[in-house]
């Protein structure tokens, strides 16, 4: 079982899924009656909102549905809200929130993001009811980082172990991020100075995510600068 998050430095988490599809294929989008976008706005977004109604609602109403169903939620205890676009499913454990946006590099593709947040209580990650109701669903962790860390020192740190270590990083001549790789974790580790992110080649729920970062956080205690980073 991992261990606690380390809430001195870890100011919040998140998971994140992604997916989506072409713009065409949408049960409201009708051929020879509307026109896939070509552009990214505020329009295209708007109507990308109204021809998704119909798969946004059912996935919502199947995610709460599935929440009652598994966690035994009682009617004050969790209620689903939709404004254009996106849904939120509010419980006393955690929030979730579904949004529809296009593709800005191909507006031909929507995205659908599923972000997990503002969780309470380790334990319930661990249960079977809550692994089975996010089974597959997250490829991402996003950590937000109390204080901060620059990435310039996060580099140094990491260049200056010894071999042994064999962890890797690279990272854009100015520094604004770096990609970390440790040996024997699957997820590419992304830190931006404000948040470390962790990013997975399949997706898992949050129990399998959270093992896989007791692993980065094992990596990094072979120096205390980069153990101070995550707990």
């Amino acid at each position: 079982m991992p261990e606690p998050l380390p809430s001195r430095v870890i100011a919040d988490i998140s998971f994140v899924g992604r997916g989506g599809g072409l713009v065409k294929n949408l049960d409201g989008f009708k051929k020879g009656h509307h026109t896939v976008p070509d552009a990214a706005n505020a329009v295209t977004n708007g109507f990308l909102a109204k021809i998704a109604e119909p798969e946004l609602a059912a996935e919502a109403e199947r995610l709460f549905q599935d929440a009652r169903a598994r966690l035994g939620y009682k009617r004050r205890e969790a209620a689903l809200s939709r404004a254009p676009g996106s849904a939120l499913l509010t419980t006393k454990h955690f929030t979730i929130e579904i949004t529809y946006a296009l593709e800005a590099a191909a507006p031909e593709r929507y995205v659908v993001t599923t972000t997990l947040r503002g969780l309470q209580g380790a334990d319930l990650v661990q249960t079977e009811e809550f692994s089975a109701l996010f089974a597959g669903a997250f490829a991402e962790i996003s950590f937000a980082l109390r204080q901060g860390a620059r990435v310039e020192q996060v580099v140094d740190l990491i260049e200056d172990l010894d071999g042994a270590a064999a962890m890797t990083v690279t990272y854009p001549s100015d520094c604004r991020e770096c990609t970390i790789r440790v040996p024997g974790v699957a997820a590419e580790v992304h830190c931006t100075g404000a948040a470390l992110d962790l990013v997975f080649p399949r997706p898992g729920s949050p129990r399998e995510l959270l093992t896989e970062f007791a692993a980065v956080r094992s990596a990094f205690a072979v120096s205390q600068e980069l153990a101070g980073l995550i707990g």
